[in-house]
């Protein structure tokens, strides 16, 4: 398991320059930030530093159109933070100009990262530029873990570097993920099988049920045989079937499908050629909520429906029923955790991620490209 420093290790920052590299890859519509989650999980690192004299520099990534900007978000950011400021340049004489100008405890918003293609390709001259601005860098990006950015791997190989408080919280809660308490129940829903085909191999052994949902049980209801009709089903789909002699996968019985008489309920072994799968039905959303109710650990990722279609009847039911469970829940995805959000029952969660590829990778097997560079960085410049 990951050996890496925290910020209770950096001693006096006073008046030393910190680079922050920051979880801040919100949705934007209509130009302004339609979900602040990431944005609040932050911001206790940012204030931590700054509150202790420190300058800090934060740098993060915006979607993936290099012409993304994090002004938006900046407009969030200096709500919870008023003295931070934004600079429109990453490596340019402007970010440079406005980074050497820091007085203590001041914080710097650089503009999106991607908007530079040093940072995709982990481009070293890109990352010594970026590493020069600071004595110290701190990794509090934990969604962004998973990918192998100069941001992430390569700046934190040329200055002493430190866990910020969002990364360290990400890998002590996720620690119990690998490690559940019997009975222990995994939830899995979104789609494309081949990018959770690992994921499914390395948790199978360790939880005592896994429940598909959402366009990934579609490809297990294929491989039983089951007609899918026009639903979303993944290029690996054949695949699945392998998994099926654990034992311990649990699909939905009945499915709420649409077709052109509008919706209705069936049951599985009732899908038509024409119907299209949208969310799990009522009996099935009895049966999760009964497992649940039962478990000593629960984790969840990815929705049971279609969510960014409007179908999220069985998502809602199951984020009450968690909030009212005994047992320890670690939760994790964008729409999973909006749709928690959206019902105001975030503190009856025990944690939820802001990690959504990354809690997957690191469930895996407790590695992430990110974290491994923490280990790994030097102690002293």
């Amino acid at each position: 398991m990951a050996v890496f420093r925290t910020l209770e290790d950096m001693g006096d920052v006073r008046g030393k320059r910190v680079l922050v590299r920051s979880e801040l890859n919100t949705p934007i519509e209509h130009g302004a930030v339609s979900d602040t989650y990431r944005i609040e999980k932050a911001v206790p690192t940012l204030k931590w530093l700054s509150g202790r004299g420190a300058r800090v520099i934060v740098m993060a990534h915006l979607g993936r159109n290099p012409s993304d900007s994090l002004k938006p978000v900046y407009a969030v950011l200096s709500t919870l933070i008023p003295h931070a400021q934004f600079v429109a340049d990453v490596v340019g004489e402007e970010a440079q100009s406005a980074v050497m100008g820091l007085e203590d405890g001041e914080v710097l918003l650089l503009e999106n990262l991607r908007s530079h293609p040093g940072e995709k390709e982990n481009n070293p001259e890109f990352a010594k530029i970026l590493a020069s601005y600071a004595d110290y860098y701190v990794d509090d990006a934990f969604g962004n873990a998973h990918r192998a950015d100069a941001s992430m791997v390569s700046v934190p190989a040329l200055i002493p570097s430190f866990a910020g408080l969002c990364m360290e919280q990400e890998l002590t809660e996720l620690k119990k993920g690998l490690t559940p308490e019997s009975p222990s129940l995994f939830i899995l829903g979104g789609a494309k099988f081949e990018t959770k085909e690992a994921l499914l191999e390395a948790i199978l052994p360790r939880y005592d049920t896994v429940y598909i949902g959402g366009a990934l049980a579609n490809d297990f209801l294929k491989a039983q045989g089951f007609e899918v009709g026009q639903s979303l089903i993944s290029e690996n789909a054949e695949k699945a079937g392998a998994l099926l002699v654990s034992g311990k996968l649990l699909f939905p019985k009945d499915v709420l499908v649409k077709n052109k008489n509008g919706t209705e309920t069936k049951h599985v072994e009732e899908v038509g050629v024409e119907d299209t799968i949208v969310d799990i039905g009522p009996e099935s959303i009895t049966e999760l909520c009964e497992r649940i109710q039962g478990a000593k650990c629960v984790l969840w990722n990815g929705p049971m429906g279609l969510f960014e279609e409007g179908y999220v009847e069985s998502t809602k039911q199951i984020v009450e029923h968690i909030a009212n469970a005994d047992g320890y829940s670690i939760v994790g995805g964008g729409d999973t955790v909006a749709a928690i959000r959206e019902l105001k029952l975030e503190d009856k969660m025990g944690f939820l991620s802001t990690g959504g590829g990354a809690m997957l990778d690191y469930l895996v097997d407790g590695k992430l490209p990110g974290v491994e560079a923490l280990e790994s960085a030097p102690t002293r410049s």
